[in-house]
């Protein structure tokens, strides 16, 4: 599969999608979006890929927003659609994506590219990262997802001001607010993620999968994410990987996870 925008690897069980558009600041138009949602696809169903980290080129910006350009004369249904979707096909999707997705924010994440980092399962950022919804300074609201998921993660006071005020919050200041799990030096992001990355990876998988959908289901209008829990629970002891993990433990050695 080839792609414009994006660069697909894989490694030890990692793939890295890097967002390419470095004299863009790597800003999302309509074609970067469909390529990352088939990048995003084929590492789902590629078995060899068991975390996924995303990034952006270059070392200004993670993604600096949205290409204004592609949009800035629609009508009110064109602009209904763009947002539909763009949440459908890329910012729902990898949220509920099966495997675990780390944002390694590197520079701005500003618009769209704040809301693709919100999607991942969680984030890390440089030192150097500043990120921001500033859709209100445009006349016009977050459309992927940032004024649903900014409050989950931050709170909804907090999500407010920063969406209102459409101002930028620094790496330190986005630590303190929860919207990152750490911080580092731009050096040191994406071997982090790759560290991070690979604790994950030795765990049972099929499991992590499940408890993915157990958690975004606490999100979800009338899902009942306790019981979501424990119809998952109860899965998990027909799987392979459990047996492999309890008989691990039972016999102190570490477990090597089949994966079903």
């Amino acid at each position: 599969m080839n792609f414009n925008n994006i660069l697909f690897e894989t490694e030890n069980g990692i793939t890295t999608i890097t967002i390419n558009r470095p004299n863009k600041l790597n800003a999302l138009n309509i074609e970067t979006i469909e390529e990352l949602h088939n990048a995003f696809k084929k590492a789902e169903k590629d078995k060899e890929t068991k975390v996924i980290i995303v990034t952006g080129s270059g070392e200004k910006a993670f993604v600096a927003g949205a290409d204004i350009s592609e949009f800035a004369n629609f009508s009110v249904e064109e602009g209904k659609q763009l947002a539909l979707k763009g949440q459908t096909i890329l910012f729902d999707f990898v949220e509920n994506l099966a495997k675990p997705v780390i944002a390694a924010v590197n520079g701005f994440a500003l618009g769209g590219g704040l809301e693709l980092a919100m999607a991942c399962h969680f984030r890390v950022a440089s030192d150097n990262a500043k990120m921001g919804l500033p859709e209100v300074s445009l006349g016009v609201i977050p459309g992927y997802g940032g004024t649903q998921r900014l409050p989950q993660l931050i709170g909804k006071g907090r999500a407010m001001e920063l969406i209102m005020t459409a101002s930028m919050i620094d790496a330190t200041q986005a630590l303190n607010y929860g919207l990152v799990n750490h911080v580092t030096t731009q050096e040191e992001l994406l071997p982090l993620c790759e560290k991070l990355a690979t604790k994950i990876a030795n765990n049972s998988l099929v499991a992590i999968s499940t408890a993915i959908k157990a958690i975004n289901a606490n999100y979800k209008d009338g899902v009942n994410g306790f019981h979501t829990e424990i119809k998952g629970f109860g899965t998990c002891f027909g799987t392979d990987d459990f047996t492999e993990g309890t008989t691990a433990f039972l016999q102190k050695r570490k477990a090597n996870f089949p994966g079903k």
